[in-house]
This record gives structure tokens, C-alpha cells and sequence, in this order.
């Protein structure tokens, strides 16, 4: 039985009028929380006049695809000068530690005369949804394992109490086609807080998919794993959603052409599709991802289908 997501159309974008200076153009990113029944607070990244991300959001009722309430103002904004999130906050998932709930982002750095670098960073979620940044220094930063940058963490909390973290790495930005190299590598910990990083999750292959972002991982009963990701080929081609497995969490095999969303013929994802984020509702699995733009046209919605 071969998987296939059925496209559900935009979700979100911004109008361009009445919007915050924080949040002019793009919703990048897509983080649902449920709220209630079938609302979700859909978290995102949206971007200013000098390009630099902050984190919005928009309540949305999936089932009927109906724009609950949009929120005016940023629930959390780039940092001042010289801090690590001063650049953007792209926003990966949520999870529970010690019972305070967490969000992680990769912080952009844009140095003058240096090339765009990030680490990543964790805010807290207040009860009511509201974000605190956890510290001014990065949670995970640049080591002799991830030297140059790191970006869109995810992390899984198992049923023993451990937890998994897959994010990616720069390990050059050049591989020679013009393209660079950013893997997805992976991390353990046992209180959430304290991370082992083991490196090389997703295998790459220079000119066929060499540019990772954005995983997005959840348990399969027959499978063990499965995660969604976006990557780039290093042949010239903008985004596209791809697909691995594994039974360990820690070793993936990469199949794209399982991914079963590609882009589209016309329209908004026509030109890209990236950012993935699959979660279930209601014994349903969905997926929330961007278009063309990198988030520029929107997020929108699918639904997995079996064909």
C-alpha cells in the first residue's frame, strides 16, 4: 500500500495589511498546538522589513479549514544585536521536560562580511502559550561535532523517559556544485536538558539530496520510525519534501520517492515545497508545510491518504 498526501490548499498567509512590522510577509515554519476540539494556535515564523524572523501565530479549525483568530502581535521576537537569535527565530517542535513544556528554533546570526551561520536556541511555553526565552546563550551550539551551524531541531520524548534529538549540521557550505552540505545528525539525552550528540542521522548523496532542513520525525508500529524532511539536490532544483525510516531512530535510509507530496502543477507550492510538520489528529495524519518562497506564500495543509 503506497502513501500519498492529499493537498488540502493554503491554510494561512499574510495579507500585507494591518500587519505587525514584525510579521510582514511569510508564516514559514508551521507549528500546531491543539487548543481545543479541532482548533490548533499555529505557530510560525514570519519575517520584518530587513528580513529578520519572529515567531506569530493564527488559531486554525483544520477540519474546516476556517481561520479561528490571527494574532496581531509576534509572541516572540529576534534578538538585539550581537545575540544569537539576532538574525531570525525559525522555529522545529515542542516537548515536555520535567513538567515544563519547551519550543526549540535555530537563531540566525547575519555577521557583516561573514557568511549566515545559526545555533540553536529554546523558549518556554507558558501555560497560556506564551513564549519566554529560556536563556541568552545557545542550547545547542557549535562543537568539534557540529563546527560551522546548526538549524531545526526536532526532539521525541520516548516512553522510558529518554529523549531524541535530530537537527541539522553545516559541514561545509560549498561541496563543490554550488550547493552546501547541511546533514541531519542526531542527539540523545536522558533528562531532555543534556545532550549526547552521535552525528550522522540521514545519509546524504552529493547532486541528488545534500541540503537537509527541517525534520520531522514520528513512531511507526511496523517501521520503528519515519521522518519528513525538506532537502535540495545540489543539481539546481529550489526545496522538495522528502521521506526516511528507521528502526532505531538513530540510523535512517533515505526514500523520497516514498515521500508522497511533490509539487504542484500551478499555484502557491508550485515552484517549492519544504518545511514539513506531520502530526495526528483524531486518528487522522496531517501534514503542515510551506510553498513557494520559502514560506513567502503561505503555509498550507494535507491530509495522508493510502492509494
Amino acid at each position: 500500500m503506497k502513501s500519498k498526501w492529499q493537498k488540502l490548499g493554503v491554510l494561512y498567509c499574510p495579507s500585507g495589511s494591518n500587519q505587525h512590522p514584525k510579521l510582514l510577509t511569510h508564516s514559514a515554519n508551521p507549528l500546531p498546538v491543539l487548543i481545543e476540539e479541532d482548533t490548533y494556535r499555529i505557530f510560525f515564523s514570519g519575517r520584518d522589513a530587513d528580513n529578520r524572523s519572529s515567531v506569530g501565530a493564527v488559531d486554525i479549525d483544520i477540519v474546516r479549514l476556517k481561520i479561528i483568530r490571527e494574532h496581531r502581535y509576534p509572541f516572540f521576537v529576534h534578538g538585539p544585536k550581537g545575540s544569537f537569535y539576532a538574525d531570525g527565530v525559525s522555529i522545529g517542535n515542542c516537548y515536555e521536560a520535567n513538567g515544563v513544556h519547551y519550543m526549540l528554533f535555530m537563531g540566525w546570526q547575519n555577521p557583516e562580511g561573514n557568511h549566515w551561520r545559526g545555533d540553536i536556541g529554546r523558549l518556554v511555553v507558558k501555560p497560556d502559550l506564551t513564549l519566554e526565552l529560556d536563556s541568552d546563550m545557545p542550547f545547542m551550539g557549535a562543537d568539534n561535532n557540529d563546527p560551522i551551524s546548526l538549524s531545526y531541531p526536532w526532539v521525541l520524548k520516548h516512553e522510558t523517559g529518554n529523549y531524541s534529538m535530530w537537527y541539522g549540521s553545516t559541514r561545509i557550505w560549498d561541496a563543490g556544485n554550488g550547493e552546501m552540505l547541511h546533514v541531519i545528525n542526531y542527539a540523545a539525552s536522558a533528562d531532555g536538558h543534556n545532550w549526547q550528540r552521535e552525528g550522522l542521522a540521514v545519509p546524504y548523496e552529493l547532486g541528488i539530496a545534500q541540503a537537509f532542513s527541517r525534520p520531522t520525525v514520528m513512531k511507526n508500529i511496523e517501521k520503528g520510525y519515519e521522518m519528513w524532511f525538506s532537502y535540495r539536490s545540489g543539481s539546481g532544483e529550489k526545496y522538495r519534501i522528502g521521506y526516511a525510516f528507521s528502526t532505531d531512530g538513530r540510523k535512517w535510509e533515505r526514500s523520497s520517492e516514498a515521500a508522497g507530496i511533490d509539487v504542484s502543477v500551478e499555484g502557491w507550492d508550485s515552484e517549492m515545497i519544504e518545511y514539513p510538520y506531520v502530526f495526528e489528529h483524531k486518528n487522522q495524519r496531517y501534514m503542515l508545510y510551506n510553498g513557494n518562497g520559502y514560506g513567502k506564500t503561505g503555509f498550507g495543509l494535507a491530509v495522508l491518504a493510502h492509494v
